[in-house]
């Protein structure tokens, strides 16, 4: 395996070789002197770069440029593309540093969150939740303006066991208006039987800007197809503690192959159109690249969204080993439950910004927006099947005394329909010091929620009931100090959960019902994040400790720790390199257990508290111009504390790995 490092790090350091003096030249004919500032990566940051060509036009990243739904908040807002190195190794939306899950083992397949984050929503909610990371959703989707036609290809090789291309390409028909596509492929075998994932998204996307800026109109469809395995769990719940393993011999609870795979389907069709108009005067902040922020006086807007989501548990196989609860005088050979969930979404919005004139226009500034949101829903499930709606309420109140203050508020109830009581009101104040002292950002919420559907009623061969629970709600105060300089983040949340909704097993193994706690649980987050520079070594660390007085219901660890070493430095002066290793850590915690056809976790009446390892992985990145690379060892450390670790019961996570990502963008 070192071998196949050291040659896969060869490979990478020939290729961005021959790259860079390739650059090197083209730089020097494309040369407009020293006015041309220079970016992260070595890109010119000026207008156009002309060869000897005069019909030749350079085209940089600035030039491209993207806006999404929390962009278009206030106004008509722009980014530049993302062409930085850093965390580009943490590619996999499993294994975030800040955002770490645990999960049945490999990629693809079902996680939960390893920390306690609650979802601010509010309505109706069908309750399947465990391969959300996998979606293509609605706030991810960029929309585009393009000098140039832009895309940017994206591949990732873990061997068999993980998989995954990108490409997106985006263009201007017109000046004001921008077409494209995204596409992207997840596979991956696992390391054990039936852990197969086939994951596949893709959208179509547009966005059109009026000659004077009133007027946008932006669109798309999302399309997601999500197919991950489903083993059982191995049968042998010491596999780690054994001299020799071969993981596809390794016996597991169902093993049925080909069509009769057993596995969840998760389908997903989404068309979404939003409309707005800027009334009465229209103000133009100016950025340093020269491009602008539109913000108008006021504003209305339509977002249209039709939804339709299909998921599915399908297996095909006698259960010989008890993968399924005991039934009393049933057993099924044939598996195949579903749910369908179609949503018709309308929402109304108003807002009204109150500013001067001058060029401080954005101090002193008051904001308020009025919306209005109806849902209509269709749910199947099995023999079940309803329709209902329901109406939701929006206001925002913000005000800007300066720079440095500001304030906001937002209101959401939900006045008429199934859900009905369903409130989130939240509140954020922030403050600015200074740029040497840092920032202060104090928050709070409180949220009542109707149960997820899941967890009142269903319908399946296996689990079945039909219940009527209280709104849950939550109370949250936090505390967040930011200095950019010092590069530190400090943040302290407090939460109140009443009528905490969570799984349960009964009596019967495996059998799971759904449970709503009674007594108030209070829980306490800290989080800190601070990264040091010395010299060209570079240490970034984030750490988290959460306590509650009832760790038994909410089985979450203390601590969790993510520290990432490295070595950055230019090669052959255009090749920015890091070379380094990141380390995971979590203290023990009673891991929950996992119900197949469901698809859900909960706590076991028998719960066990596995011993917990750092987790070690090796990596190098560089980036050249528009191409990222990493070559990355994923627990390199395996062997060396432990031979393997669990986060859920029965399901071991990954082996070591060798992986290999590049990401390339393409803009003239």
């Amino acid at each position: 395996m070192i071998k196949r490092l050291v040659s896969g790090l060869f490979l990478l350091l020939y290729l961005f070789v021959s790259e860079a003096y390739a650059q090197r030249t083209i730089r020097a004919e494309g040369s407009v002197g020293s006015s041309g500032r220079m970016g992260q990566t070595g890109e010119r940051d000026t207008s156009l770069n002309k060869t000897s060509d005069a019909d030749s036009i350079y085209y940089y990243a600035r030039h491209i440029r993207y806006t999404n739904i929390n962009l278009l908040k206030e106004g008509t807002q722009t980014r530049g593309i993302d062409t930085t190195v850093h965390n580009f190794q943490n590619f996999s939306p499993l294994y975030q540093p800040k955002r770490p899950t645990i999960g049945l083992g490999s990629a693809g397949i079902a996680y939960r969150e390893m920390l306690f984050s609650p979802s601010k929503t509010i309505g109706f909610d069908a309750g399947f939740h465990s391969l959300d990371l996998y979606r293509l959703i609605q706030d991810s989707i960029k929309f585009y303006r393009a000098k140039s036609p832009y895309t940017e290809l994206y591949y990732v090789n873990g061997k068999i066991h993980e998989q995954m291309f990108k490409v997106t390409h985006s263009q201007n028909v017109k000046p004001n208006f921008n077409v494209g596509a995204h596409y992207n492929r997840l596979t991956g075998d696992g390391f054990y039987v039936n852990q197969k994932a086939d994951h596949l998204n893709a959208a179509l996307f547009a966005w059109y800007e009026s000659p004077k800026k009133r007027y946008n109109i932006l669109g798309d469809v999302i399309f997601n197809t999500l197919k991950a395995g489903e083993n059982g769990s191995t049968r042998n719940d010491t596999i780690f503690k054994e001299s020799s393993l071969d993981k596809k011999a390794e016996p597991v609870y169902l093993k049925a192959t080909g069509a009769d795979r057993p596995m969840q389907t998760w389908r997903q069709t989404q068309f979404f159109i939003k409309q707005l108009y800027y009334i009465g005067r229209i103000d133009s902040l100016q950025g340093p690249d020269s491009s602008a922020r539109i913000l108008p006086t006021q504003r209305v807007s339509h977002t249209l969204t039709y939804t339709r989501d299909q998921y599915k548990f399908f297996r095909n196989e006698e259960d010989v080993y008890g993968a399924f609860p005991t039934l009393p005088s049933q057993s099924f050979t044939l598996t195949s439950d579903s749910t369908k969930v179609s949503n018709l979404r309308n929402e109304f919005n108003y807002s009204f910004y109150l500013r001067g004139k001058a060029l401080s226009f954005i101090k002193n500034e008051l904001k308020l927006d009025l919306g209005i949101q109806n849902d209509l829903y269709h749910y199947e499930q099995l023999a079940y099947e309803t329709n209902f709606s329901n109406t939701m309420l929006k206001a925002g109140l913000g005000y800007r005394f300066s720079d440095k203050v500001n304030i906001d508020a937002d209101l959401n109830q939900i006045v008429q329909g199934k859900n009905a009581g369903d409130f989130l009101y939240e509140a954020n104040t922030s403050f600015l010091l200074s740029k040497s002292i840092g920032r202060i950002v104090l928050g709070a919420y409180v949220q009542n929620k109707s149960p997820e559907q899941m967890y009142e009623r269903v319908d399946y061969q296996y689990h079945s009931w039909n219940r009527n629970f209280d709104k849950s709600k939550i109370s949250n105060l936090s505390f967040l100090y930011q200095n950019l300089k010092y590069k530190l983040a400090a943040k302290a949340e407090y939460f109140l959960v009443s009528n905490y909704l969570y799984f349960k097993e009964t009596a019967s193994a495996k059998q799971i019902t759904p449970d709503q706690f009674g007594t108030n649980i209070n829980l306490l987050k800290l989080s800190l994040s601070k990264d040091f520079k010395f010299g060209k070594f570079n240490l970034d660390n984030h750490i988290v400790y959460q306590k509650t007085d009832f760790q038994d219901i909410i089985r979450t660890p203390e601590i969790y720790t993510y520290n990432s070493f490295y070595y950055a430095s230019r090669l052959f002066k255009v090749l920015y390199t890091n070379v380094g290793f990141d380390v995971r850590f979590n203290t023990p915690f009673k891991a929950p257990a996992y119900a197949i056809n469901v698809s859900q976790f909960y706590n076991d009446n028998t719960p066990l508290e596995y011993s917990t390892y750092p987790v070690m992985d090796v990596w190098v990145r560089a980036t050249l111009k528009r191409a990222n690379l990493f070559l990355k060892y994923d627990y390199v450390n395996q062997g060396w504390l432990s031979r393997g670790y669990y986060t859920v019961r029965s399901y071991p996570m990954q082996d070591k790995v060798l992986k290999f990502g590049v990401s390339w963008k393409f803009y003239n």
